[in-house]
């Protein structure tokens, strides 16, 4: 059995992200004893914004997402998240 390090104390979780970002946490934590957790009523962080479309885009998004039978603006958000996606890539 492999000797585990120490995990240091943080000032803060951009110090914590810094450490993670440069060690292997396998170093660090035993895995082999750990539990499966669920969290049910997780749900990811939104913010509610308000974006003006022309009626006519507003229009055919939603007779996409019809074809889709998804809501319209979570039809919006999947486009947005796949766009950011693609620019992310080509960078």
């Amino acid at each position: 059995m492999k000797t585990l390090k120490k995990i240091p104390k943080f000032k803060n979780e951009n110090e914590e992200r810094e450490f993670w970002s440069k060690n292997d946490f396998t170093d660090f934590l035993d895995f082999s004893k750990g539990i499966k957790a669920k969290f049910p009523n997780l749900k990811p962080s939104t913010r509610t914004i308000s974006l003006r479309l022309p009626e006519s885009l507003l229009a055919d998004i939603k007779i996409l997402a019809n074809r889709q039978d998804v809501p319209y603006q979570s039809y919006i958000k999947v486009m947005l998240a796949e766009k950011v996606a693609e620019k992310r890539r080509k960078r």
